[in-house]
């Protein structure tokens, strides 16, 4: 990994680097390739302590995100914080303090699971061997059976282990479950919260799953086409966004007559069709009141509104409309979901 310039504004001595409220922040961040915008003008702030579910379709803009933040890649534009303090390069000092286990596993074929923590060891001063040992034991990884006999989900299980020996500050982890089975999913994710919970480990995760989100992160970042469409605790998203449906009008009564003749000749009354004008949207022009996908049908107007007003959604509707809840994954189709135009 190459030590490549991130931001405007230099702080370049980790040593100055204080305990702040947000372990990582991006500000603006822009890269382009050609004529295509990749990440476009992304901000993200991950609080300490906290595990942040990086939440996005494949080719949102998750991976090369995250590689700016770890220097891999240089922004065309933006500013990116590390515990409190803007950085003009990711320095080897500040790589120190931070655990990465990119996408895909890259370990020399031909050491062992113990080889490797001397190997990576090496180059932390405050590495943990003890740790190490006790992470190898913990995850079931054979220590001493090479890494190219391991699966795909001990080689990520080891990635973890070889990121968390020397006790870092933060965590950054870019599609950790991505081929893993589900057994492996959940092992991993638990393994993750563990961390938090017990050792107050800050963590950055991506994943195009909306039930590792669900499972195991504190707050959310929802990323579509380069742009953050929403960042926020999931309690407030699940409080925010609700589904607006137009409610079916009531038929319309035909009278009948007196005396009904039973006669087949006898004449009947009219079908009256129902009115085919929609009701205004109520919310329409509103203020703190944001439409995130219109579902309508031509039976029905079905609208999806973020609501960020103090007290969202406490207001009754106006005769016609009712207000429905959502699961995370409706949100999030809300907001990344299906072109169903293209289709």
């Amino acid at each position: 990994m190459t030590d490549a310039p991130a931001t405007v504004t230099p702080t370049d001595n980790p040593e100055s680097l204080t305990e702040e409220s947000s372990a990582l922040r991006a500000i603006g961040l822009r890269k382009r390739y050609g004529r295509v915008s990749v990440v476009n003008g992304l901000d993200l702030e991950v609080p300490r302590g906290k595990i942040y579910g990086f939440l996005g379709r494949n080719g949102a803009g998750k991976t090369t995100t995250i590689r700016m933040l770890m220097g891999i890649l240089k922004p065309d534009r933006g500013e990116i914080e590390f515990f409190g303090h803007r950085t003009r390069r990711t320095t080897t000092a500040l790589k120190r303090r931070i655990g990465y286990v990119s996408q895909s596993q890259h370990f020399y074929p031909w050491m062992s699971a113990r080889q490797l923590g001397r190997f990576v060891g090496g180059f932390y001063p405050n590495w943990d061997t003890a740790e190490y040992d006790r992470l190898l034991r913990v995850l079931e990884i054979p220590p001493d059976r090479r890494s190219s006999q391991l699966s795909g989900g001990m080689r990520m299980k080891l990635a973890l282990a070889l990121a968390l020996a020397h006790h870092p500050d933060l965590l950054i982890l870019d599609e950790p479950t991505a081929g893993l089975d589900p057994v492996a999913q959940r092992e991993f994710l638990e393994i993750v919260k563990n961390q938090s919970r017990n050792h107050g480990r800050t963590t950055l995760f991506s994943t195009h799953r909306i039930d590792e989100v669900e499972r195991a992160a504190d707050k959310v970042g929802i990323i579509d086409e380069g742009v953050m469409r929403y960042e926020g605790d999931l309690d407030d998203l699940r409080a925010e966004v609700r589904r607006l449906v137009e409610m079916p009008r009531k038929p319309i009564a035909v009278p009948q007559p007196t005396e009904p003749d039973e006669s087949d000749d006898a004449p009947k009354p009219p079908a009256l069709p129902l009115p085919t004008v929609r009701r205004e949207n109520p919310l329409a022009g509103h203020d703190g009141y944001e439409l995130l996908r219109d579902e309508s049908v031509p039976e029905r107007q079905q609208l999806i509104y973020r609501c960020t007003l103090p007290s969202p959604w406490m207001a009754p509707m106006p005769d016609g409309w009712r207000i429905e809840p959502l699961s995370l994954e409706d949100i999030f189709m809300a907001y990344a979901g299906l072109r169903v135009a293209e289709v």
